[in-house]
């Protein structure tokens, strides 16, 4: 489409067809919820959002990118790849909203849709290292991100505003690069993003579920990955880490702070950092335009990196991540609620339930 029409006419109209679907599909995919039963019940505990909250919106954030770049793209295989790869997530996810899924069936999925993406040529390719270093970096990306997404959606609005600020930035990467594809995909994912956040915004009217989460991640990270960042710095590719700085430090945060008290990394725990800053008094809407307002920080820093040389740019990212280390530290001083190991299976499904917890 961006050979018949200027590069940014044909983004502004995949993103418009995007949040279009998306806005129209939220609430059927919401109905759709209620009546099947797919929702989000507060039982007193973690969970106190006052009424039943349908998922199922993560249908409506694919199925809104699918059916755009069905109508504007020229499949190759790139992007077919990348479809079905995120086809796979979205089954995925679909499979865990229902409660069917453990944890290891998951990341055994993300595995294969890992595959796909190398298969199709998505990977991390770093000149310097050898193919086996690029794949296995690869694997940890992808399956890192995807998880990362999914751990970070813990508050109305969160993860999807984290994301579309994200592929904002991955938006101006591509389109300082020429990179024609991914421009158009991540102007798509943008729509579906931004229709999608006027119902999950706080109060959300809709969840994602694990379906949306796990294909932002992945998508996103597989965006992240073909991004050329290396043009004037050679240590560009480090600046994908400040893009999506957030959900990476959330997903370390809390993995630390879980290990460091003798809980799994896996286990659901009151340790994110949105849920600290809620335990200080601040109400959800602070706590997600703080977390935005850093995603929008650190995504502009990492433009900044594409034109740094190799020392400047070492330093700004070390700088980077001291400074989200320090932030990290102070907000371990603040006290959660105990989690009680003895739960069982209400603490091994916590991380569906800390999705929503102290919404109100």
């Amino acid at each position: 489409m961006g050979a018949l029409i200027p590069l940014p006419l044909a983004a502004l109209f995949c993103f418009l067809v995007a949040m279009s679907l998306s806005l129209y599909g939220t609430p059927i995919a919401a109905r759709a919820a209620l009546r099947f039963g797919v929702v989000d019940r507060p039982d007193g505990g973690l969970k106190t959002h006052r009424a039943p909250v349908p998922y199922l919106g993560g249908l409506a954030l694919y199925v809104s990118f699918v059916l755009t770049m069905a109508l504007v793209f020229d499949f190759g295989q790139r992007a077919l790849g990348l479809l079905l790869a995120a086809t796979i997530l979205v089954l995925l996810g679909l499979i865990d909203d229902f409660g069917v899924l453990g944890v290891w069936p998951k990341f055994l999925g993300q595995g294969f849709a890992t595959l796909v993406l190398i298969k199709s040529d998505i990977a991390i390719h770093i000149g310097v290292l050898p193919e086996w270093a690029n794949l296995t970096l690869t694997v940890f990306w992808i399956v890192g991100m995807t998880n990362a997404f999914n751990i970070i959606d813990i508050m109305d609005g969160l993860a999807c505003g984290t994301a579309l600020i994200a592929a904002a930035f991955l938006l101006a990467v591509a389109i300082l690069n020429g990179q024609a594809p991914i421009v158009l995909m991540t102007a798509t994912l943008m729509g579906s993003l931004a229709g999608f956040l006027k119902f999950n915004a706080h109060p959300a009217r809709i969840f994602m579920g694990d379906t949306g989460s796990l294909f932002i991640g992945m998508m996103l990270g597989a965006l992240a990955m073909v991004g050329k960042y290396d043009e004037v710095n050679a240590i560009g590719y480090l600046s994908p880490l400040l893009i999506l700085a957030v959900p990476i430090f959330d997903t370390l945060y809390v993995m630390t702070l879980r290990a460091a008290s003798g809980r799994s990394p896996f286990a659901g725990s009151p340790d994110h950092f949105a849920l600290r800053l809620r335990r200080l008094g601040l109400p959800v809407p602070a706590v997600v335009g703080i977390a935005w307002a850093l995603g929008a920080g650190l995504g502009a820093l990492g433009l900044l990196n594409l034109y740094l040389e190799q020392r400047a740019s070492t330093l700004l990212v070390a700088g980077a991540g001291l400074a989200l280390v320090m932030f990290g530290a102070a907000l371990s001083r603040v006290e959660t609620p105990p989690v009680d190991a003895s739960e069982g299976a209400a603490v091994r499904q916590a991380r569906l339930n800390l999705a929503h917890w102290r919404r109100q």
